[in-house]
């Protein structure tokens, strides 16, 4: 079998100032790299739509400094094809494996648009590019069929989905049966081994932050063709995440309980995230209950 991706969506680290903390990030991709993941840099739970164009080439410039041999793909998406053909070719620049790019967001988009906006930023690389769907997030999704047609592109590799939806991870399992070479990687955490099941080539977690070998384990017991581990792996995952996401939104969640394990990350950038004693009591326990050690 080839080896399952398990791409951390990294955080990106601030300063009390809310400045980017770059040699914290290139300490984060350390740890994620050390426990055996690659990365996925400039997403949601990297707080992308609060950096400017010129902090994220930077953060991404961080990372391709301290991957080695792992594996790099940074998000370069915004709101118009314009802007998102700009910052991919400066990650271009700076090596990267590949691009992804989130659906457009604010712009009400037609599935033709959508087409034409990913086709027209993979005519612009040499790299190739992933389709990065998070309809929650950005109010637009792209539909299995335009996948598919996007899918017989030639610079067009995958797709990240984050939709949650079991019949979308179903869908893309056939587009990749139909493809080769194309391929998919499940964004949702609570899904991670349904879409491995599916052919997923591995996964992207948020979650991946706060525990980096539960994830790393779920796709190693699926190698080695243990599917009660694996399942086993998914439902610890599982409980943490349930726990987690019910004090407020995901990313935020996130960042704040990687802050209580280890406060060089900092804080999200406003509004993301306002700092609560009350949950960050309920963080403190949720972490002693799962084992994961805090800074205090």
């Amino acid at each position: 079998m080839k080896k399952l991706t398990t791409f951390t969506a990294l955080v990106t680290a601030f300063r009390s100032d809310e400045s980017v903390d770059f040699g914290a990030i290139a300490a984060q991709a350390k740890r994620q790299l050390a426990a055996g993941n690659d990365l996925f840099i400039c997403g949601t739970n990297g707080d992308f739509s609060s950096l400017t164009f010129a902090e994220r080439i930077k953060v991404v410039e961080t990372c391709a400094a301290v991957k080695g041999k792992a594996r790099l793909i940074a998000n370069a998406g915004f709101p118009s094809t314009y802007e998102t053909i700009l910052l991919a070719k400066e990650y271009q620049r700076l090596g990267v494996e590949a691009v992804a790019a989130i659906t457009p967001y604010f712009i009400a988009c037609t599935q033709e648009s959508l087409y034409r906006h990913y086709a027209g930023i993979a005519d612009a690389i040499s790299v190739p590019l992933y389709i990065y769907e998070i309809p929650a997030r950005t109010g637009n999704s792209i539909e299995v069929a335009t996948v598919a047609r996007l899918a017989k592109h030639g610079n067009v590799k995958g797709i990240k989905d984050s939709s949650g939806k079991t019949e979308r991870l179903d869908g893309l399992a056939q587009v990749c049966a139909e493809n080769s070479g194309f391929e998919f990687y499940n964004g949702t955490d609570s899904l991670i081994f349904y879409g491995l099941r599916k052919g997923a080539a591995g996964c992207v977690s948020g979650l991946a932050n706060v525990a980096p070998t539960w994830v790393r384990a779920i796709a190693q017991a699926f190698e080695a063709g243990d599917q009660d581990a694996a399942d086993a792996a998914q439902k610890k995952l599982n409980a943490l995440r349930e726990r987690l996401y019910a004090f407020g939104y995901p990313p935020a969640m996130v960042k704040r309980a990687l802050y209580l394990m280890d406060s060089s990350v900092g804080n999200n950038r406003l509004p993301a995230l306002v700092p609560d004693k009350t949950i960050d009591e309920g963080l403190y326990a949720l972490l002693g209950d799962f084992g994961l050690k805090t800074d205090n």
